[in-house]
């Protein structure tokens, strides 16, 4: 009796993204397998079968790297609970482009902490650059004019992995468990990655990556980003290059005002000087946008200083949609399973980081195709039901009464619950940015 209540109390108070999947593995879907055939090419293993900075070649096992991408996108897209279950798979159906073989635990184990990670980043890289050449980018209505001004309108955040490792039970006693600390950028209207990193410090402050988050970003490009990036060098960096941002002014920030471009009951848009009493000031002037919800004030600063090019409601506007990519990391973490870890290793981790952002770009890739098919935007399509209809669709293809995915789930998008019911916080939302905005627009 009471081994049964602690089981009770740890499935009532224990957080379900780290408990042991138990559920069999999601059947195979050969149109998934497809669109990742497509973007995972032969060309593309053998042109990563160097190291980037290393002369050294991989050799020849029986777990190449095609077989290694074939086992780790399946552990993902399948939902496979574990090493032991993809292994009986792979012996007895094969996976994917992966004929069937026999291979032991220890021996995938150890291929996971020892094939270079580095291929798996390089792979990703070349996914989304080959995705984007093959999917047409979705702009949301009213951002059609803001989406032709910038060379690229993204996010930028970061998320710690320290919680996903400590159930491993090689970790549970050490102090500071392995997990380390993932960013991302991702395309502000479609959610699809655009660039990802990875470091084994948990504790490590999103500044790590400003130098590789500006390289990377296009010139003209946006990026909107929080405070945990607040930096007076890096603002005037983006100026300098030729970049924009949007992000959160930082309290007790000291700044002067140099013009008042307008102002209403409910906002002031103004340009200012940042650092006032510092002996390294924010040398370029950057835009300050203050608007008024209820009772507080929220303060946005850009260094996009023309009212004509960004409007002050666009850049609040913008700045909310930057929560989106907190999405992308709930549905990587919790719906394909990144909040549980495979190896005990941080090569491990990076590999399977890369992996799930693979799929997920997959996944909403296919998203974007039922949106315009439903002719919905694409963030009233519910990701999530998308993914847990392909098990209905691998279902109904079996039985010879589905053969295309997206007629499929357009089809059944009611039954499926793909398109989410608006929210009453929403609509209230919607209705005090009118109010707001109202004498702006007047």
């Amino acid at each position: 009796m009471k081994h049964f209540l602690s089981v009770m109390a740890t499935y009532q108070y224990g957080n379900p993204d780290h408990r042991r999947a138990v559920t069999v593995p999601a059947p195979s879907n050969e149109e998934i397998e497809a669109r990742l055939r497509d973007l995972l090419t032969p060309g593309t293993f053998a042109n990563l079968k160097t190291v980037t900075g290393s002369a050294k070649q991989l050799r020849d096992r029986v777990l190449t790297l095609p077989v290694m991408a074939a086992i780790i996108l399946s552990l993902v897209y399948r939902q496979v609970s574990g090493l032991s279950e993809v292994l009986r798979m792979l012996e007895q159906e094969g996976l994917m482009w992966a004929g069937a073989i026999k291979v032991s635990k220890q021996a995938l184990s150890n291929r996971l902490r020892d094939i270079p990670a580095e291929l798996f980043a390089q792979m990703f890289e070349q996914v989304v650059a080959r995705s984007s050449q093959q999917v047409a980018r979705l702009v949301p209505s009213g951002w059609e004019q803001v989406e032709s001004k910038f060379a690229a309108v993204w996010l930028a955040d970061g998320s710690t992995l320290e919680a996903l490792v400590k159930k491993l039970p090689l970790l549970k006693a050490q102090k500071s468990p392995l997990g380390g600390r993932m960013m991302m950028m991702v395309d502000a209207w479609s959610l699809r990655p655009t660039a990802a990193w990875y470091t084994e410090d948990q504790h490590a402050n999103d500044k790590t990556w400003c130098e590789e988050l500006l390289a990377k970003l296009p010139v003209k490009g946006l990026l909107v980003f929080d405070m945990g990036f607040f930096s007076f060098v890096w603002f005037d960096a983006f100026t300098l290059a030729g970049k924009w941002f949007v992000t959160r002014l930082r309290q007790k920030t000291a700044y002067k005002v140099v013009r008042v471009l307008s102002q209403g009951h409910y906002f002031r848009d103004e340009i200012i000087e940042m650092g006032q009493y510092r002996s390294n000031p924010c040398v370029h002037p950057v835009r300050l946008v203050s608007v008024r919800w209820s009772n507080t004030w929220y303060t946005y600063i850009t260094n996009v200083l023309d009212p004509g090019t960004l409007s002050p409601q666009q850049v609040c506007d913008l700045y909310r949609r930057r929560w989106r990519i907190e999405d992308a990391f709930l549905l990587t973490k919790r719906l394909l399973g990144l909040a549980y870890l495979w190896v005990a290793g941080t090569n491990g981790v990076q590999i399977q980081i890369y992996a799930t952002w693979i799929f997920y770009l997959v996944l909403i890739d296919l998203c974007s195709e039922v949106a315009v098919a439903l002719h919905q935007p694409l963030e009233q399509i519910s990701v999530e039901m998308v993914f847990r209809s392909l098990y209905h669709f691998s279902r109904a293809r079996q039985l010879g009464r589905a053969s295309e995915i997206v007629p499929f789930l357009v089809d059944n998008a009611r039954s499926f619950g793909l398109v989410k019911a608006q929210r009453k916080r929403h609509r209230y939302i919607k209705s005090q940015s009118l109010d707001i905005w109202a004498s702006f627009l007047s």
